[in-house]
């Protein structure tokens, strides 16, 4: 599954927001308040999100209501986990990206792995 692009992500940030399935007019009245987007436009990034495993949807009436099928850090998560599967040294990679990120940053991921649970044994 590939990341979204900026338009997609935009579109997305709606849902992700909400606790309630959203229709397309909906999201719109949302992304309106900050840009200036075309019913079509959304519909459209949409029914491409659907397509590509991001949302699910649901016809209510004559109406597709949509639901994120991952909040937003699960899909950062599923991303991360996907662009690291190719490399031979996890350990590696780690390191060069701890190496450039933050002091904030690295103690954000040094206290998730603390929060990790422990596989049961």
């Amino acid at each position: 599954m590939r990341g979204l692009g900026e338009l997609e992500d935009s579109v997305m940030d709606v849902p992700w927001r909400s606790d309630e399935p959203m229709s397309v007019l909906a999201v719109l009245a949302e992304i309106n308040e900050t840009r200036e987007l075309a019913y079509p436009t959304v519909m459209t990034v949409l029914d491409n999100l659907f397509r590509k495993g991001w949302v699910d949807r649901e016809l209510r009436s004559r109406a597709y209501l949509y639901t994120p099928l991952e909040n937003r850090d699960e899909a950062a998560a599923r991303l991360l986990r996907e662009m690291l599967e190719p490399s031979a040294d996890l350990g590696a990679v780690l390191l060069h990206f701890t190496q450039s990120a933050s002091d904030e940053q690295s103690e954000d991921c040094a206290g998730g792995l603390r929060r990790r649970p422990r596989p049961k044994k």
